[in-house]
């Protein structure tokens, strides 16, 4: 798995994206969504492609479980929180009916995260 690629190209897509979204948005008029056009491109894009970049620059992070822990749980986390945002905004559920399922995504991305730091202790 090349780790680095991996987080750029998601986060590539994720701001494909977001761009459409903020156009559409801005197009529409209807900016009820901002939050989550924010979301995708600070989840998706930018952390995405900082992680992308700091695998590239320190490669001896790359191949280690942490860094394959760290990119399944980014990935998992950041899709659960976007689609529970978007079920939100969109009215389809309340803020009790995000409950088990953000919380869960929340905590893979704290936990992905904390895998990054460490790995990145380990080897910086």
């Amino acid at each position: 798995m090349q780790i680095s690629r991996n987080f750029m190209v998601i986060g590539v897509a994720y701001l494909c994206l977001g761009i459409v979204f903020g156009m559409y948005m801005s197009g529409s008029g209807d900016h009820e969504f901002a939050p989550l056009h924010a979301h995708i491109n600070l989840l998706g894009f930018t952390l995405m492609t900082v992680f992308g970049i700091v695998y590239r620059v320190i490669p001896g992070m790359a191949g280690s479980a942490l860094a394959r822990a760290h990119f399944w749980m980014h990935q998992a986390g950041a899709l659960g929180l976007l689609v529970m945002l978007w079920l939100l905004l969109s009215g389809r559920i309340g803020e009790a009916g995000m409950v088990p399922v953000a919380p869960v995504a929340e905590l893979l991305v704290l936990l992905g995260v904390l895998a990054f730091a460490v790995n990145l202790w380990r080897n910086a």
